[in-house]
């Protein structure tokens, strides 16, 4: 992942309705919220103010409940939804200044699209499906069927090329959804909740699977999810949103252990933070341990800075001593037990 912004968004609003400006105003200068918008105006608010930037090969996961505009907002990336306000960078371009050919050949080229139903077509085979989007550039068929087999291999589905869509079982499905997603070779990825209508364990090995191909392509990722455990698992940074208004975007660690809110803290209760939240986010400076505590750290065992909780434990329970946090081989914190017991706890305020 570099810090080079593929995705861009600034100040992006989208109000559903013929007073949609009069409703803008009104949230800005009044400060009301979604019901009285919709009682005043007759206008629904699906995205609010929403900024951000996605950089190159980054897995950007956006989360919310049902109807807190996360789908709205993604499909504003590839313009099948236009915004009522603000402004959409793919690659350096403005979205919204785009003619409908330059568009239609954005969507086809630079981006990829995979929703919860993929809409496969029943009637032809794998291979077929995956090469349909590049049936409708006029690829000659040799071209479209080495580019499909080469697609389906990165999804693990050699030797199914010639199925039907129906002889699959769902998660082979979405591997297939994914891998004509894929086939053009795109930079962005826009994946609308792809997983959610799957049985857990393949769930949880399809997550895998598209992290580790992310990475492997290094495909820049929006990722739409309802569930905060599956955005923690794939996303390097996460968007959480409430009722169209994004209320915090960080890291999984970041949201964890610092929620903006209730509504973010009511999310991270349940999360297990033992392998999410690294020892740098929960140790106190070692010069300032030294000059607040008395405790001697003769006895100290040591452990890096990205050692993850459940790490930390099996140090501490070998010791009553503290544990010393090093980066680069240098000292730089320390994590006592009550320490550990707060990391934990996680977000839970002291």
């Amino acid at each position: 992942m570099t810090d080079e912004s593929v995705v861009r968004l600034r100040d992006v609003w989208k109000v559903f309705g013929p007073r949609a400006d009069e409703a803008i105003s009104a949230i800005k200068t009044e400060g009301i919220g979604k019901p009285e918008v919709l009682e005043r105006f007759g206008c629904v608010v699906g995205v609010q103010s929403a900024s951000f930037d996605v950089a190159r090969g980054e897995i950007f996961c956006i989360m919310g409940l049902s109807g807190s505009g996360k789908s709205t907002l993604v499909r504003h990336v590839n313009r099948l939804i236009e915004p009522t306000a603000g402004t959409i960078e793919i690659l350096g371009q403005d979205v919204s200044s785009l003619s409908h050919t330059e568009l239609r050949r954005i969507r086809a080229e630079r981006i990829g699209m995979v929703f919860q139903h993929m809409a496969l077509m029943p009637h032809r085979s794998v291979r077929d499906n995956v090469g349909y989007p590049l049936e409708i550039r006029h690829i000659p068929k040799s071209k479209r069927w080495a580019v499909s087999d080469h697609a389906l291999e990165l999804v693990d589905l050699v030797g199914f090329e010639d199925r039907l869509p129906s002889e699959l079982s769902g998660g082979m499905q979405q591997r297939v959804g994914i891998a004509r997603a894929l086939a053009s070779d795109p930079e962005i990825l826009l994946m609308d909740e792809p997983f959610s209508a799957l049985d857990p364990l393949i769930r949880l090995q399809l997550q895998d699977q598209f992290k580790a191909l992310v990475a492997q392509l290094k495909k820049t990722t929006l990722f739409i999810t309802h569930d905060l455990d599956e955005a923690i698992r794939i996303g390097h940074r996460i968007a959480i949103m409430k009722d169209g208004v994004i209320v915090q975007i960080g890291t999984p660690e970041d949201i964890v252990m610092n929620p903006a809110d209730d509504y973010v803290r009511e999310f991270v209760q349940g999360i297990s933070k033992l392998k999410l939240v690294k020892a740098h986010s929960i140790m106190v400076p070692i010069d300032e341990f030294r000059a607040t505590d008395t405790r001697s750290l003769d006895d100290s065992l040591r452990a890096d800075e990205g050692a993850d909780l459940d790490q930390l434990i099996d140090l501490s329970v070998d010791t009553y001593a503290p544990i010393i946090i090093t980066e680069n081989g240098q000292d730089v914190g320390v994590v006592d037990k009550a320490r550990l017991l707060r990391g934990i706890q996680g977000g839970k305020q002291e």
